[in-house]
């Protein structure tokens, strides 16, 4: 046992690391509470910035809320449907604008004036001169379209065109009134006076001095229909501040949806100021931050070992942070529907490194802040809210990766039962948009089934490992237990009886169980390298009786590096080494080093030669195995297994482990401590229980002779 100097010592050591720990934690404490604050201010800023209408309605269906009247006057805006039919018969009302450029009919006339008086005067009567300049007098005032335009208008069954005037007056003119290049032409030859040769007139060439004079003005057109559209009233009346709007129960009929689609319409528009969109800011960081600080309490309150690590805090804020953008960047922008986003993946993500109450709690949390922002909020929180209680109970026991793969049909199933089951509730029928939203949910399933992915990523991103993947490191068919199984039997045997006591121990105790069995599996995987040279796997013959004492430590200690080079060479995840490195701590081999001492008293020794280079544990998990393994170990040695002998055996061994302080840097208490030797001390029993000894049956002997014979094939 230990004197009472020992426990004063190891008593003030663990006052001392507990003070430590506890100023620690409220260290990190405090840091992650500036990280809810930061996560907070991000939220509010990528928050969208129109005012949300606090009422949802809809045509047909009964007013849900109290009396509603106006708070202000307001506009009672013309359906869009109403509107936008307004504004196309405007615009197709509103005819082409058309300039007449008069200066090409002088150019013409003077163009056909030079060539008559070069080479057709004296050859051709004057007669033919005065109808070409008349009839090209006649046609440009008359105005020459193109024919593309002309066929244009016509396929747009315009009859009429706005005539530009040189005051920018306008006029309207029947289309009819206009030529094109072709109808001129044809007019030309056709109704010459009956006295005028046509064939003549043919030769006279006369497309060489027909030039289109009439020209569109879209610029102009678009500027009276601007004009005109502005000018178009967007509403057929106005609502007086204090008038009643509708009453509870009452129908919305379509004239009182269209007051309300207004009302919203203004309450929406008069978040544009500066002062309402800073106050509304305000209290939207407010809200945020206070339920992420009461995330921060919860934790504080009921999950204090959150606060061990600060990455902790960050995982669960990344996570909120990214699906809250995501949601308010959609919203904003309407990119797609908010049911396409999985917010399922933050339940399954936190219950697969921490707690399920955590993780549904964080899950509440996120979705009352995500509700602050969408359409339809009493809908979105009874869908996500019972999709977390179901996504979180089918993940209760979570052993392996195909769990998380039937928790994201589980949740499809109930996002789908929940929406049917509110359609019927409001409307007595399934509708056409419940389809849609079904096939949303279709899609937020294939973006949930990358959450198998996503837990690979987060182990390596934060350093976590999920119980996924201790149960799957634990299965002894693994490549590296298996080895371990066949090149170091014994060693093999050992840690899976170094697993048992661990895990025992870590469940009465309240530590990680499924860490401690794979590390305790793991702890001794670096004997393989030389596994004759550890007692649990040699036979007649052992090897250190021809090696000296300091090469013989020098060889046992190296299991615990070659065993970390061997799990880091097969990828094992950190918490894992770390048994693998603390397992022996910065305790001697103290064997050889005793043996040696007293091989060479007069020698001085250097006890680095034979300790082991460590660290010390520092989690309960690893404290439990250290004691476990060393006891495991030692209780082999025992000739007879009594009681007392193996309840002294385990006082010994865990007070020498206390004696050296290789327990120092753990949270383990004396309780804990206690607690751990009662159960090794149930263990060692069971595990070395003595057998019955089966009574040989005694046959009846012939006459004269007497004999006992064994029975064969006995059990």
């Amino acid at each position: 046992m230990l004197h009472a100097g020992s426990v004063r010592l190891a008593l003030y050591q663990e006052l001392q690391f507990n003070f430590l720990a506890m100023k620690m934690k409220m260290k990190i404490q405090y840091k992650s509470l500036v990280f809810f604050f930061l996560t907070a201010m991000m939220l509010t800023l990528f928050a969208p910035q129109e005012l949300k209408f606090k009422y949802q309605f809809y045509r047909g269906k009964p007013w849900q809320y109290e009396l509603l009247t106006a708070p202000y006057d307001f506009l009672i805006y013309k359906p869009q449907v109403i509107l936008d039919a307004e504004r196309d018969s405007l615009r197709s009302t509103i005819k082409p604008y058309f300039t007449m450029d008069e200066t090409i009919g002088a150019k013409m006339q003077m163009a056909w004036r030079n060539d008559y008086d070069k080479n057709l005067k004296g050859r051709l009567s004057p007669v033919y001169d005065h109808y070409v300049v008349d009839f090209l007098r006649n046609i440009y005032r008359q105005g020459l379209i193109s024919n593309e335009d002309s066929k244009a208008l016509h396929a747009d069954d315009v009859m009429e065109i706005n005539l530009l005037q040189a005051d920018r007056s306008s006029n309207r003119e029947p289309l009819t009134r206009f030529y094109t290049l072709k109808e001129a032409y044809e007019m030309f030859v056709e109704e010459a006076p009956s006295g005028l040769d046509r064939e003549v007139l043919r030769g006279l060439n006369l497309t060489n001095y027909l030039r289109v004079n009439l020209t569109e003005s879209p610029e102009m057109h678009r500027q009276v229909v601007q004009e005109e559209l502005q000018n178009l009233s967007v509403s057929t009346g106005m609502i007086q501040a204090g008038e009643r709007i509708i009453g509870t129960g009452e129908i919305v009929d379509a004239y009182t949806y269209n007051v309300l689609q207004s009302f919203k319409k203004t309450y929406e528009e008069r978040s544009g100021g500066t002062t309402l969109r800073f106050t509304r800011n305000l209290g939207i960081f407010l809200i945020i931050f206070f339920l992420l600080l009461a995330l921060w309490a919860y934790m504080l309150s009921f999950r204090p070992v959150f606060f061990d690590r600060l990455h902790n805090s960050f995982f669960v804020l990344s996570l909120i942070l990214v699906i809250n953008l995501i949601t308010e960047l959609a919203i904003s922008f309407g990119w797609f529907n908010i049911y396409i986003i999985p917010f399922i993946i933050l339940p399954i993500l936190v219950r697969t490194f921490h707690d399920s109450r955590t993780a549904f709690f964080a899950h509440v949390i996120n979705v009352l802040i995500v509700a602050m922002f969408v359409p339809d909020i009493y809908e979105f929180i009874l869908l996500q809210v019972l999709a977390g209680i179901v996504s979180v109970t089918s993940m209760r026991r979570l052993t392996s990766r195909l769990q998380l793969v039937r928790t994201t049909f589980l949740v499809f199933l109930t996002y789908s039962v929940v929406q049917l089951s509110f359609s019927l509730m409001q409307d007595g029928r399934v509708e056409m948009g419940d389809g849609l939203n079904i096939l949303y949910f279709g899609v937020n399933l294939i973006f949930l089934m990358f959450s198998y992915l996503l837990v690979y990523l987060m182990e390596r991103a934060f350093g976590y490992v999920s119980n996924i993947s201790l149960v799957e490191l634990s299965d002894v068919n693994t490549p590296l237990l298996s080895q371990l199984s066949e090149v170091a039997p014994g060693t093999f045997q050992h840690s899976i009886q170094v697993s048992i006591l661990a895990t025992e121990a870590a469940t009465k105790i309240g530590a990680d169980v499924q860490l401690v069995r794979t590390g305790a599996l793991y702890h001794d995987i670096g004997k393989m390298k030389n596994p004759s040279y550890f007692t649990e796997n040699q036979g007649a013959e052992n090897p250190h009786s021809k090696l000296p004492f300091d090469e013989s430590a020098r060889i046992i200690i190296r299991h615990v590096t070659d065993g970390i080079a061997l799990a880091q060479k097969h990828r094992l995840p950190d918490s894992v080494i770390d048994f693998i490195r603390t397992h022996h701590g910065r305790g001697k081999t103290k064997y050889f080093y005793n043996s040696y001492c007293n091989q060479y008293p007069d020698k001085e020794v250097d006890p680095e030669l034979f300790t082991y280079p460590g660290p010390n544990p520092f989690s309960k998990e690893t404290g439990i195995l250290m004691m476990a393994d060393a006891i495991e170990a030692s209780s082999r040695s025992l000739s007879r297994h009594t009681e007392e002998g193996i309840k002294q055996l385990i006082d010994k061994i865990v007070d020498g482990i206390l004696q050296d302080g290789l327990l120092v840097d753990t949270p383990l208490t004396f309780k804990d401590i206690r607690v751990c030797k009662e159960v090794f001390f149930e263990k060692i029993k069971i595990m070395y229980h003595s057998r019955i000894t089966y009574p040989e049956l005694k046959k009846k002997a012939p006459e004269g002779e007497s004999t006992t014979e064994e029975t064969q094939g006995a059990v």
